[in-house]
Protein backbone atom coordinates (compact mmCIF):
# COMPACT_ATOMS: atom_id res chain seq x y z
CA UNK A 1 0.00 0.00 0.00
CA UNK A 2 1.04 3.60 -0.56
CA UNK A 3 1.53 6.00 2.34
CA UNK A 4 -1.80 7.68 1.67
CA UNK A 5 -3.59 4.31 1.57
CA UNK A 6 -2.09 3.35 4.94
CA UNK A 7 -3.08 6.71 6.43
CA UNK A 8 -6.68 6.36 5.22
CA UNK A 9 -7.11 2.92 6.82
CA UNK A 10 -6.36 4.22 10.31
CA UNK A 11 -9.31 5.30 12.44
CA UNK A 12 -8.17 8.61 13.93
CA UNK A 13 -9.13 9.66 17.44
CA UNK A 14 -11.14 12.83 17.85
CA UNK A 15 -8.59 15.60 18.46
CA UNK A 16 -10.41 16.62 21.65
CA UNK A 17 -9.76 13.14 23.04
CA UNK A 18 -6.10 13.39 22.05
CA UNK A 19 -5.81 16.75 23.78
CA UNK A 20 -7.49 15.58 26.99
CA UNK A 21 -5.08 12.64 27.32
CA UNK A 22 -2.18 15.07 27.60
CA UNK A 23 -3.93 17.61 29.78
CA UNK A 24 -5.06 20.23 27.26
CA UNK A 25 -8.53 21.50 28.09
CA UNK A 26 -11.04 21.73 25.25
CA UNK A 27 -11.46 25.43 26.07
CA UNK A 28 -7.83 25.89 24.97
CA UNK A 29 -8.46 24.45 21.51
CA UNK A 30 -9.50 26.13 18.28
CA UNK A 31 -10.98 23.24 16.32
CA UNK A 32 -10.43 22.76 12.59
CA UNK A 33 -12.84 19.88 12.14
CA UNK A 34 -12.57 16.63 14.13
CA UNK A 35 -8.89 15.81 13.68
CA UNK A 36 -6.85 19.00 13.93
CA UNK A 37 -6.81 21.99 16.22
CA UNK A 38 -4.79 24.97 17.30
CA UNK A 39 -3.65 25.18 20.91
CA UNK A 40 -4.78 28.51 22.33
CA UNK A 41 -2.93 28.65 25.63
CA UNK A 42 -0.46 31.49 26.20
CA UNK A 43 0.33 30.28 29.73
CA UNK A 44 2.31 27.20 28.75
CA UNK A 45 5.88 26.87 29.93
CA UNK A 46 8.22 23.92 29.65
CA UNK A 47 8.71 21.66 32.62
CA UNK A 48 12.16 21.50 34.17
CA UNK A 49 12.27 17.69 34.01
CA UNK A 50 10.98 17.19 30.46
CA UNK A 51 13.43 15.71 27.94
CA UNK A 52 14.06 16.99 24.41
CA UNK A 53 15.37 14.64 21.73
CA UNK A 54 16.68 16.08 18.45
CA UNK A 55 16.64 13.96 15.28
CA UNK A 56 19.06 14.85 12.49
CA UNK A 57 20.89 12.90 9.77
CA UNK A 58 23.83 12.61 7.45
CA UNK A 59 23.70 14.62 4.20
CA UNK A 60 20.38 13.88 2.46
CA UNK A 61 20.15 12.12 -0.86
CA UNK A 62 17.56 11.65 -3.59
CA UNK A 63 16.38 8.47 -1.80
CA UNK A 64 15.33 10.19 1.42
CA UNK A 65 16.84 9.38 4.79
CA UNK A 66 13.60 9.29 6.75
CA UNK A 67 14.23 11.71 9.63
CA UNK A 68 10.52 12.42 9.93
CA UNK A 69 9.64 8.73 9.75
CA UNK A 70 12.19 7.95 12.47
CA UNK A 71 11.04 10.90 14.61
CA UNK A 72 7.43 9.74 14.48
CA UNK A 73 8.44 6.13 15.11
CA UNK A 74 10.59 7.14 18.08
CA UNK A 75 7.74 9.13 19.67
CA UNK A 76 5.39 6.18 19.11
CA UNK A 77 8.03 3.79 20.46
CA UNK A 78 8.48 5.82 23.63
CA UNK A 79 4.71 5.85 24.09
CA UNK A 80 4.66 2.07 23.65
CA UNK A 81 7.25 1.89 26.43
CA UNK A 82 4.79 3.67 28.70
CA UNK A 83 6.31 7.14 28.41
CA UNK A 84 4.37 10.39 28.06
CA UNK A 85 5.79 11.35 24.66
CA UNK A 86 4.97 13.95 22.05
CA UNK A 87 6.20 15.15 18.66
CA UNK A 88 7.16 18.67 17.59
CA UNK A 89 7.66 18.88 13.81
CA UNK A 90 7.58 21.43 11.00
CA UNK A 91 4.73 21.95 8.55
CA UNK A 92 5.37 20.84 4.96
CA UNK A 93 5.75 23.48 2.25
CA UNK A 94 3.67 23.06 -0.89
CA UNK A 95 6.77 23.86 -2.93
CA UNK A 96 8.32 20.41 -2.35
CA UNK A 97 4.90 18.72 -2.18
CA UNK A 98 4.18 19.67 -5.79
CA UNK A 99 7.84 19.87 -6.82
CA UNK A 100 10.27 17.01 -6.19
CA UNK A 101 10.11 15.73 -2.64
CA UNK A 102 6.41 15.10 -2.20
CA UNK A 103 4.85 15.18 1.26
CA UNK A 104 6.59 15.46 4.62
CA UNK A 105 4.41 13.58 7.09
CA UNK A 106 6.51 10.43 7.48
CA UNK A 107 5.88 7.21 5.66
CA UNK A 108 4.59 3.66 5.86
CA UNK A 109 3.32 2.85 9.35
CA UNK A 110 5.09 5.85 10.86
CA UNK A 111 3.03 8.89 9.85
CA UNK A 112 1.20 11.90 11.23
CA UNK A 113 -2.42 12.36 10.20
CA UNK A 114 -4.55 13.69 8.59
CA UNK A 115 -1.68 13.54 6.10
CA UNK A 116 -3.58 15.09 3.18
CA UNK A 117 -4.52 18.16 5.19
CA UNK A 118 -1.07 18.56 6.74
CA UNK A 119 0.67 18.34 3.36
CA UNK A 120 -1.68 20.82 1.72
CA UNK A 121 -3.28 23.92 3.25
CA UNK A 122 -3.50 22.50 6.83
CA UNK A 123 -4.72 25.32 9.11
CA UNK A 124 -3.69 28.17 6.81
CA UNK A 125 -0.44 29.15 8.55
CA UNK A 126 1.58 29.42 5.34
CA UNK A 127 -1.16 31.47 3.68
CA UNK A 128 -1.20 33.90 6.63
CA UNK A 129 2.58 34.25 6.53
CA UNK A 130 2.50 34.80 2.78
CA UNK A 131 -0.25 37.43 3.12
CA UNK A 132 1.57 39.30 5.89
CA UNK A 133 4.82 39.22 3.94
CA UNK A 134 3.22 40.58 0.78
CA UNK A 135 1.17 43.20 2.63
CA UNK A 136 4.45 44.55 3.98
CA UNK A 137 5.86 44.66 0.44
CA UNK A 138 2.73 46.45 -0.80
CA UNK A 139 3.03 48.99 2.01
CA UNK A 140 6.61 49.77 1.00
CA UNK A 141 5.60 50.39 -2.61
CA UNK A 142 2.58 52.41 -1.51
CA UNK A 143 4.76 54.59 0.72
CA UNK A 144 7.19 55.29 -2.12
CA UNK A 145 4.40 56.06 -4.62
CA UNK A 146 2.85 58.50 -2.16
CA UNK A 147 5.92 60.67 -1.60
CA UNK A 148 8.57 58.45 -0.01
CA UNK A 149 8.91 60.56 3.15
CA UNK A 150 11.14 57.88 4.69
CA UNK A 151 13.53 58.30 1.78
CA UNK A 152 13.77 54.74 0.47
CA UNK A 153 16.86 54.49 -1.70
CA UNK A 154 17.07 50.68 -1.62
CA UNK A 155 14.43 48.04 -0.81
CA UNK A 156 15.74 44.85 0.82
CA UNK A 157 12.52 42.97 1.65
CA UNK A 158 11.20 40.43 -0.88
CA UNK A 159 7.77 39.08 -1.73
CA UNK A 160 7.10 35.38 -1.20
CA UNK A 161 5.02 32.50 -2.57
CA UNK A 162 4.63 28.91 -1.33
CA UNK A 163 5.26 27.20 -4.65
CA UNK A 164 8.41 26.69 -6.67
CA UNK A 165 8.49 29.28 -9.46
CA UNK A 166 11.89 30.13 -10.94
CA UNK A 167 10.39 32.89 -13.14
CA UNK A 168 9.85 34.95 -9.98
CA UNK A 169 13.55 35.13 -9.15
CA UNK A 170 13.68 38.44 -11.01
CA UNK A 171 10.60 40.66 -11.21
CA UNK A 172 10.06 44.29 -12.16
CA UNK A 173 7.25 46.16 -10.41
CA UNK A 174 6.02 49.73 -10.86
CA UNK A 175 8.41 50.79 -8.10
CA UNK A 176 11.53 48.63 -8.43
CA UNK A 177 13.23 45.44 -9.51
CA UNK A 178 12.65 42.72 -6.94
CA UNK A 179 12.31 38.99 -6.51
CA UNK A 180 10.25 36.39 -4.67
CA UNK A 181 11.45 33.96 -2.01
CA UNK A 182 9.63 30.74 -1.31
CA UNK A 183 7.49 31.26 1.81
CA UNK A 184 9.55 28.80 3.84
CA UNK A 185 12.57 31.08 3.30
CA UNK A 186 10.83 34.33 4.17
CA UNK A 187 11.87 36.37 7.19
CA UNK A 188 8.32 36.37 8.51
CA UNK A 189 8.33 32.56 8.55
CA UNK A 190 11.63 32.63 10.44
CA UNK A 191 10.58 35.24 12.99
CA UNK A 192 7.23 33.56 13.64
CA UNK A 193 9.10 30.34 14.44
CA UNK A 194 11.49 32.20 16.76
CA UNK A 195 8.83 34.23 18.58
CA UNK A 196 8.09 33.37 22.21
CA UNK A 197 4.62 34.97 22.35
CA UNK A 198 2.36 37.45 20.54
CA UNK A 199 4.14 40.49 22.02
CA UNK A 200 7.50 39.14 20.90
CA UNK A 201 6.04 38.49 17.44
CA UNK A 202 4.85 42.09 17.16
CA UNK A 203 8.25 43.45 18.22
CA UNK A 204 10.05 41.22 15.73
CA UNK A 205 7.74 42.30 12.91
CA UNK A 206 8.49 45.94 13.69
CA UNK A 207 12.23 45.22 13.73
CA UNK A 208 12.33 43.92 10.14
CA UNK A 209 14.74 46.02 8.08
CA UNK A 210 12.86 46.71 4.84
CA UNK A 211 15.31 49.07 3.18
CA UNK A 212 17.86 51.87 3.44
CA UNK A 213 17.83 55.58 2.72
CA UNK A 214 20.42 57.55 0.75
CA UNK A 215 22.63 57.78 3.86
CA UNK A 216 22.58 53.98 4.21
CA UNK A 217 20.45 54.23 7.34
CA UNK A 218 18.02 51.41 8.10
CA UNK A 219 14.30 51.77 7.47
CA UNK A 220 12.28 49.42 9.68
CA UNK A 221 8.81 47.93 9.20
CA UNK A 222 7.70 49.87 12.29
CA UNK A 223 8.48 53.11 10.43
CA UNK A 224 5.56 52.20 8.16
CA UNK A 225 3.29 51.72 11.21
CA UNK A 226 2.32 48.28 9.91
CA UNK A 227 3.46 45.89 12.66
CA UNK A 228 -0.01 45.95 14.25
CA UNK A 229 -1.75 44.95 11.02
CA UNK A 230 0.82 42.21 10.40
CA UNK A 231 0.25 40.87 13.91
CA UNK A 232 -3.50 40.71 13.25
CA UNK A 233 -2.84 38.62 10.14
CA UNK A 234 -0.54 36.27 12.08
CA UNK A 235 -2.29 36.01 15.46
CA UNK A 236 -3.81 32.60 14.70
CA UNK A 237 -0.85 31.35 12.67
CA UNK A 238 1.30 31.82 15.78
CA UNK A 239 -0.73 29.21 17.68
CA UNK A 240 0.72 25.66 17.44
CA UNK A 241 -1.24 22.96 15.58
CA UNK A 242 -2.20 19.69 17.28
CA UNK A 243 -2.65 16.45 15.33
CA UNK A 244 -1.73 12.79 15.98
CA UNK A 245 0.32 9.89 14.66
CA UNK A 246 -1.18 6.72 13.21
CA UNK A 247 -0.85 5.31 16.74
CA UNK A 248 -2.51 8.39 18.30
CA UNK A 249 0.62 9.91 19.84
CA UNK A 250 0.05 13.68 20.12
CA UNK A 251 1.96 15.69 17.53
CA UNK A 252 2.43 19.45 17.33
CA UNK A 253 3.23 20.56 13.77
CA UNK A 254 4.00 24.24 13.42
CA UNK A 255 6.14 26.46 11.21
CA UNK A 256 8.13 25.32 8.22
CA UNK A 257 11.41 27.12 7.48
CA UNK A 258 13.76 25.27 5.11
CA UNK A 259 17.10 24.23 6.61
CA UNK A 260 19.20 24.94 3.52
CA UNK A 261 18.03 28.56 3.14
CA UNK A 262 16.56 29.27 6.60
CA UNK A 263 17.00 27.82 10.11
CA UNK A 264 15.00 24.64 9.48
CA UNK A 265 13.22 24.09 12.82
CA UNK A 266 9.63 24.12 14.05
CA UNK A 267 8.53 27.03 16.21
CA UNK A 268 9.79 27.80 19.72
CA UNK A 269 6.17 27.99 20.86
CA UNK A 270 5.50 24.48 19.53
CA UNK A 271 8.56 23.03 21.23
CA UNK A 272 7.86 24.76 24.55
CA UNK A 273 4.20 23.70 24.44
CA UNK A 274 5.21 20.08 23.85
CA UNK A 275 7.76 20.29 26.68
CA UNK A 276 4.99 21.59 28.94
CA UNK A 277 2.58 18.71 28.34
CA UNK A 278 4.94 15.78 27.69
CA UNK A 279 7.84 14.19 29.53
CA UNK A 280 9.64 13.25 26.30
CA UNK A 281 9.53 15.40 23.17
CA UNK A 282 10.95 14.30 19.84
CA UNK A 283 11.77 17.07 17.37
CA UNK A 284 13.57 17.24 14.04
CA UNK A 285 15.89 19.67 12.28
CA UNK A 286 15.89 19.73 8.48
CA UNK A 287 18.49 18.10 6.24
CA UNK A 288 21.86 17.00 7.65
CA UNK A 289 23.62 17.94 10.86
CA UNK A 290 25.68 20.53 8.97
CA UNK A 291 22.52 22.53 8.25
CA UNK A 292 19.44 21.92 10.38
CA UNK A 293 21.15 20.66 13.52
CA UNK A 294 23.82 23.39 13.50
CA UNK A 295 21.11 26.03 13.18
CA UNK A 296 18.93 24.30 15.75
CA UNK A 297 21.75 24.66 18.26
CA UNK A 298 23.31 27.98 17.27
CA UNK A 299 20.06 29.84 16.47
CA UNK A 300 17.04 28.16 18.09
CA UNK A 301 18.70 26.91 21.28
CA UNK A 302 20.49 30.22 21.70
CA UNK A 303 17.20 32.13 21.29
CA UNK A 304 14.99 29.85 23.40
CA UNK A 305 17.55 28.62 25.95
CA UNK A 306 16.94 25.00 24.91
CA UNK A 307 19.39 22.18 25.66
CA UNK A 308 18.50 18.90 23.94
CA UNK A 309 19.10 15.85 26.11
CA UNK A 310 19.99 13.55 23.20
CA UNK A 311 20.76 13.76 19.48
CA UNK A 312 19.77 10.93 17.13
CA UNK A 313 21.60 10.79 13.78
CA UNK A 314 19.68 8.95 11.06
CA UNK A 315 21.66 7.05 8.44
CA UNK A 316 20.64 4.73 5.62
CA UNK A 317 22.60 2.14 3.70
CA UNK A 318 21.47 3.77 0.47
CA UNK A 319 22.82 7.17 1.56
CA UNK A 320 26.19 5.69 2.46
CA UNK A 321 26.45 3.97 -0.93
CA UNK A 322 25.31 7.15 -2.71
CA UNK A 323 28.04 9.13 -0.97
CA UNK A 324 30.52 6.51 -2.13
CA UNK A 325 29.48 7.02 -5.75
CA UNK A 326 27.05 4.14 -6.32
CA UNK A 327 24.63 4.95 -9.15
CA UNK A 328 20.84 4.74 -8.84
CA UNK A 329 20.60 1.54 -10.89
CA UNK A 330 22.81 -0.31 -8.39
CA UNK A 331 21.83 1.41 -5.17
CA UNK A 332 19.76 -1.57 -3.96
CA UNK A 333 22.43 -4.14 -4.79
CA UNK A 334 24.51 -5.35 -1.86
CA UNK A 335 27.89 -3.60 -1.76
CA UNK A 336 29.58 -3.86 1.64
CA UNK A 337 32.74 -2.16 0.38
CA UNK A 338 30.88 0.97 -0.73
CA UNK A 339 28.90 1.11 2.52
CA UNK A 340 32.21 1.06 4.38
CA UNK A 341 33.57 3.82 2.13
CA UNK A 342 30.47 5.96 2.70
CA UNK A 343 31.01 5.90 6.45
CA UNK A 344 33.41 8.83 6.02
CA UNK A 345 30.33 11.03 5.66
CA UNK A 346 28.67 9.61 8.76
CA UNK A 347 31.89 10.15 10.71
CA UNK A 348 31.77 13.90 10.03
CA UNK A 349 28.18 14.18 11.26
CA UNK A 350 28.98 12.24 14.43
CA UNK A 351 31.91 14.56 15.10
CA UNK A 352 29.66 17.57 14.38
CA UNK A 353 27.12 16.55 16.99
CA UNK A 354 29.70 15.80 19.68
CA UNK A 355 30.81 19.44 19.39
CA UNK A 356 27.39 20.43 20.77
CA UNK A 357 26.13 17.49 22.75
CA UNK A 358 27.70 14.47 24.48
CA UNK A 359 24.59 12.26 24.28
CA UNK A 360 24.63 11.13 20.64
CA UNK A 361 23.00 8.05 19.11
CA UNK A 362 23.13 6.67 15.55
CA UNK A 363 20.12 4.86 14.13
CA UNK A 364 19.92 3.06 10.81
CA UNK A 365 16.58 3.56 9.08
CA UNK A 366 16.27 0.12 7.57
CA UNK A 367 15.05 -0.56 4.03
CA UNK A 368 13.98 -4.03 2.93
CA UNK A 369 16.86 -3.99 0.40
CA UNK A 370 19.53 -3.63 3.11
CA UNK A 371 21.55 -6.76 3.78
CA UNK A 372 22.59 -7.91 7.25
CA UNK A 373 26.23 -7.67 6.17
CA UNK A 374 25.83 -4.02 5.14
CA UNK A 375 24.13 -3.13 8.42
CA UNK A 376 26.80 -4.96 10.42
CA UNK A 377 29.46 -2.71 8.86
CA UNK A 378 27.62 0.37 10.14
CA UNK A 379 27.11 -1.15 13.59
CA UNK A 380 30.80 -2.08 13.96
CA UNK A 381 31.87 1.39 12.85
CA UNK A 382 29.69 3.00 15.50
CA UNK A 383 31.17 0.67 18.12
CA UNK A 384 34.67 1.69 17.02
CA UNK A 385 33.97 5.42 17.37
CA UNK A 386 32.09 4.97 20.63
CA UNK A 387 28.57 5.89 19.54
CA UNK A 388 25.54 3.81 20.60
CA UNK A 389 23.78 2.25 17.60
CA UNK A 390 20.35 0.78 16.93
CA UNK A 391 18.24 -0.05 13.89
CA UNK A 392 14.82 1.47 13.28
CA UNK A 393 12.13 -0.21 11.17
CA UNK A 394 9.22 2.08 12.07
CA UNK A 395 8.32 2.50 8.38
CA UNK A 396 7.38 -1.19 8.21
CA UNK A 397 6.54 -2.01 11.82
CA UNK A 398 5.35 1.26 13.37
CA UNK A 399 6.14 1.75 17.04
CA UNK A 400 7.31 -1.84 17.43
CA UNK A 401 10.10 -1.09 14.96
CA UNK A 402 11.33 1.81 17.13
CA UNK A 403 11.04 0.33 20.62
CA UNK A 404 14.70 -0.70 20.79
CA UNK A 405 15.74 2.74 19.61
CA UNK A 406 13.52 4.25 22.29
CA UNK A 407 15.11 2.04 24.95
CA UNK A 408 18.57 3.08 23.80
CA UNK A 409 17.69 6.79 23.84
CA UNK A 410 16.26 6.46 27.36
CA UNK A 411 19.44 4.73 28.48
CA UNK A 412 21.72 7.34 26.92
CA UNK A 413 19.74 10.20 28.49
CA UNK A 414 20.62 8.85 31.93
CA UNK A 415 24.17 10.12 31.28
CA UNK A 416 25.29 13.64 32.07
CA UNK A 417 25.06 15.80 28.95
CA UNK A 418 27.76 18.33 28.13
CA UNK A 419 26.01 20.96 26.04
CA UNK A 420 27.88 23.63 24.09
CA UNK A 421 27.27 26.24 21.40
CA UNK A 422 29.81 26.63 18.61
CA UNK A 423 30.48 30.35 18.98
CA UNK A 424 29.93 33.20 21.40
CA UNK A 425 27.54 36.13 20.88
CA UNK A 426 30.40 38.61 20.97
CA UNK A 427 32.44 36.85 18.26
CA UNK A 428 32.59 38.96 15.11
CA UNK A 429 30.47 38.05 12.09
CA UNK A 430 33.58 36.97 10.22
CA UNK A 431 34.67 34.80 13.15
CA UNK A 432 31.26 33.14 13.41
CA UNK A 433 31.17 32.32 9.71
CA UNK A 434 34.68 30.95 9.81
CA UNK A 435 34.03 28.83 12.91
CA UNK A 436 31.01 27.22 11.24
CA UNK A 437 32.91 26.67 7.99
CA UNK A 438 35.96 25.20 9.70
CA UNK A 439 34.31 23.14 12.44
CA UNK A 440 31.15 21.95 10.65
CA UNK A 441 31.89 22.13 6.91
CA UNK A 442 35.62 21.30 7.29
CA UNK A 443 36.55 24.23 5.04
CA UNK A 444 40.16 25.34 4.79
CA UNK A 445 39.21 28.80 3.55
CA UNK A 446 36.27 31.18 3.22
CA UNK A 447 36.20 33.35 0.08
CA UNK A 448 33.96 36.42 0.13
CA UNK A 449 32.74 38.50 -2.78
CA UNK A 450 33.58 42.17 -2.41
CA UNK A 451 29.89 42.93 -1.91
CA UNK A 452 29.52 40.33 0.86
CA UNK A 453 32.62 41.58 2.66
CA UNK A 454 31.36 45.16 2.50
CA UNK A 455 27.95 44.19 3.91
CA UNK A 456 29.52 42.25 6.77
CA UNK A 457 31.75 45.18 7.68
CA UNK A 458 28.77 47.54 7.64
CA UNK A 459 26.66 45.20 9.80
CA UNK A 460 29.49 44.84 12.28
CA UNK A 461 29.94 48.62 12.47
CA UNK A 462 26.20 49.17 12.95
CA UNK A 463 26.14 46.88 16.00
CA UNK A 464 24.58 43.74 14.51
CA UNK A 465 27.63 41.57 15.18
CA UNK A 466 26.00 39.83 18.15
CA UNK A 467 23.38 38.13 15.97
CA UNK A 468 23.79 34.42 15.15
CA UNK A 469 24.55 33.23 11.63
CA UNK A 470 22.23 31.32 9.29
CA UNK A 471 24.26 29.94 6.39
CA UNK A 472 22.31 29.15 3.21
CA UNK A 473 24.07 26.19 1.61
CA UNK A 474 23.38 23.08 -0.43
CA UNK A 475 22.08 20.17 1.62
CA UNK A 476 23.76 17.50 -0.47
CA UNK A 477 27.32 18.07 0.74
CA UNK A 478 29.10 19.37 3.80
CA UNK A 479 30.67 21.85 1.36
CA UNK A 480 28.86 24.43 -0.79
CA UNK A 481 29.29 22.19 -3.85
CA UNK A 482 26.31 19.84 -4.20
CA UNK A 483 28.39 17.35 -6.20
CA UNK A 484 31.17 17.05 -3.61
CA UNK A 485 29.99 13.93 -1.81
CA UNK A 486 31.49 11.80 0.96
CA UNK A 487 33.98 13.92 2.99
CA UNK A 488 35.37 16.88 1.02
CA UNK A 489 37.79 17.95 3.74
CA UNK A 490 39.61 21.22 3.03
CA UNK A 491 36.86 22.61 0.80
CA UNK A 492 36.52 26.33 0.10
CA UNK A 493 33.33 28.04 1.24
CA UNK A 494 32.20 30.75 -1.21
CA UNK A 495 30.17 33.55 0.38
CA UNK A 496 28.38 35.50 -2.36
CA UNK A 497 25.82 37.58 -0.44
CA UNK A 498 24.72 38.52 3.07
CA UNK A 499 21.27 39.60 4.31
CA UNK A 500 20.21 40.71 7.76
CA UNK A 501 16.98 39.21 9.08
CA UNK A 502 16.75 41.63 11.99
CA UNK A 503 13.19 40.66 12.86
CA UNK A 504 14.10 36.99 13.02
CA UNK A 505 17.29 37.91 14.83
CA UNK A 506 19.96 36.38 12.60
CA UNK A 507 22.21 37.15 9.65
CA UNK A 508 21.73 35.04 6.51
CA UNK A 509 24.93 34.19 4.62
CA UNK A 510 24.31 32.93 1.08
CA UNK A 511 26.93 30.56 -0.31
CA UNK A 512 27.62 28.63 -3.49
CA UNK A 513 24.74 28.41 -5.96
CA UNK A 514 21.93 28.37 -3.41
CA UNK A 515 18.71 30.19 -4.34
CA UNK A 516 15.85 31.35 -2.11
CA UNK A 517 13.23 30.52 -4.75
CA UNK A 518 13.53 26.91 -5.97
CA UNK A 519 12.40 25.86 -9.43
CA UNK A 520 10.36 22.92 -10.64
CA UNK A 521 12.00 19.81 -12.08
CA UNK A 522 11.43 18.49 -15.59
CA UNK A 523 8.92 15.98 -14.21
CA UNK A 524 7.43 17.67 -11.11
CA UNK A 525 5.48 15.78 -8.49
CA UNK A 526 2.26 17.62 -9.36
CA UNK A 527 1.92 15.41 -12.46
CA UNK A 528 1.21 12.47 -10.12
CA UNK A 529 -1.29 14.26 -7.88
CA UNK A 530 -5.00 14.22 -8.73
CA UNK A 531 -8.49 14.16 -7.24
CA UNK A 532 -10.39 11.06 -8.34
CA UNK A 533 -13.71 9.75 -7.04
CA UNK A 534 -13.61 12.06 -4.05
CA UNK A 535 -10.06 11.16 -3.04
CA UNK A 536 -6.61 12.72 -3.41
CA UNK A 537 -4.17 10.41 -5.17
CA UNK A 538 -0.44 10.62 -5.80
CA UNK A 539 0.38 12.37 -2.51
CA UNK A 540 3.20 10.69 -0.61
Amino acid sequence: MTDIDIARKVLMDDIVSVSKRIGIDEDNLILYGKYKAKIDDDSTFRKDDSKLILVTSINPTIYGEGKTTVSIGLADGLKKLGKNSMLALREPSMGPVFGVKGGATGGGYSQVVPMEDINLSFTGDFAAIESANNLLCASIDNHIINGNSLGFNRITFNRCLDVNDKSLREVTTVVSKTNFDITAASEIMALLCLSKNIEDLKDRLGNIIVGYNINNEEIFARDLHIEGALTVLLKDALKPNLVQTLEHTPAIIHGGPFANIAHGCNSIMATNTALHYADYVVTEAGFGSDLGAEKFFDIKCRTANLKPDCVVIVVTVKALKHNAGVVREKISTENVEKVEEGLENLKIHIENMFKYNSNVVVTLNRYDTDSDEEILVVKKFCEQVGVPFEECSAYINGSEGAVKLGQLVLQVMENDNNFNLLYEDNDTIFNKIEKISKEIYRSSEVVYTDEARTIINELQEKGYGRLPICIAKTQYSISDDSKALLAPIGNVLHVKDVKIYNGAGFITVITGNIMTMPGLSKTPNYERIDYVNGKVIGLS
